[in-house]
């Protein structure tokens, strides 16, 4: 009797134990990404990493929260509602400056796509000729950054060509001597559609303006405390955008189409072929060092800049904006094909 007993209690703990292991191995920890606007393939690489399971491999359960007009996700990403957010550096320079302690981990964008698009038909051949055109439709944001950084490295521009853009391309499109500010990825593509000609486009990474973009930005805290999730999140995103770039990535697409459903399949094709053809992704140091590196030296470059147009002052502490730990380890190029 005791022997059987003894056999009983051995199977069930046995099986107990085996249940338990099966829990704790399906147990995903669950963060959440806030994105800077409504889905779309520059969002690509993390949408590829939920549709395909690759956070899920790497013990994640991962929600996109999506942003837009309306969304709030860095202000959600301060107060600790979502874990990860779509920064840039100039937006976690001014977070040092006001004493939050926001993190840039890794920079999926080598290249900021912010370009300025000119009418084909006017001898604007090369960055320097826009300052010879009479206006240059530009938010606030660009008017007081990169328009200042183009005044000083650049002859001729001057503040008389400032023109608020509104998002809204037909003044540009009337006045062939202007410019637009755009997005790699979206502007030429509709302005072609809606003019019927292909406008001329200024990468302003390409001449000389060059900071990193689409951050995967945390806290301090989530840093501190959680640096093991930071990593694995950091690691599959990267994996994510590998297989969105170079791999299947019509699941993908397709959860980006069910968060927006205005986007087009031209559109994301459109965007996919100009971030390949730009080198968006995979530049730099990321050809050799992998998707998402993020060097001091690049930093710093960036935010002297900055000083230099008086938009950051030389005494900001600008390495507490980001940390270059999570990143540059070749994580996912053998899934360059």
């Amino acid at each position: 009797m005791r022997d059987t007993l003894s056999k009983t209690t051995f199977l069930a703990l046995l099986g107990l134990g085996t249940a338990l292991s099966a829990s704790q191995a399906y147990a995903l920890d669950e963060v959440s990404y806030g994105t800077n606007w409504l889905a779309q393939a520059e969002h690509g690489g993390f949408y590829q990493a939920v549709a395909d399971g690759t956070y899920e491999k790497y013990g994640l359960k991962v929600t996109i929260v999506q942003g837009g007009p309306n969304a709030a996700n860095r202000a959600l990403l301060i107060a600790g509602k979502v874990d990860f957010y779509m920064g840039s550096p100039l937006g976690e320079m001014d977070a040092v400056k006001q004493g939050i302690p926001l993190v840039d981990v890794a920079a999926i964008f080598q290249k900021d796509p912010q370009v300025l698009l000119a009418h084909p038909d006017q001898g604007t051949e090369t960055f320097a000729d826009l300052a010879k055109l009479d206006a240059i439709f530009m938010g606030k944001d660009g008017y007081v950054t990169y328009f200042e950084w183009m005044k000083k490295n650049y002859p001729g521009f001057k503040d008389e060509q400032y023109k608020p853009y509104t998002f809204n391309p037909a003044p540009f499109i009337a006045d062939p001597k202007s410019a637009q500010q755009g997005y790699l990825t979206s502007e030429p593509y509709e302005i072609e559609k809606q003019a019927g000609w292909a406008p001329k486009v200024f990468l302003l990474a390409d001449n000389g303006y060059n900071p990193y973009s689409t951050m995967i930005t945390t806290t301090a805290t989530m840093v501190e405390t959680k640096s093991d999730v930071v990593q694995r999140f950091v690691d599959a995103s990267i994996e994510g955008w590998y297989n969105y770039l170079h791999g299947d990535n019509k699941p993908a697409n397709d959860l980006i189409k069910k968060d927006n459903p205005e986007m087009t399949d031209g559109q994301l094709e459109y965007s996919v072929a100009k971030m390949k053809e730009y080198g968006i992704v995979e530049s730099g140091e990321a050809l050799d060092k992998g998707i998402g590196c993020m060097t001091e030296e690049r930093y710093k470059m960036f935010f002297d800049d900055m000083v230099s147009i008086g938009v950051q002052t030389a005494d900001l502490d600008y390495t507490k904006a980001f940390t270059t730990q999570y990143v540059c380890k070749g994580v996912g190029m053998a899934l360059k094909k």
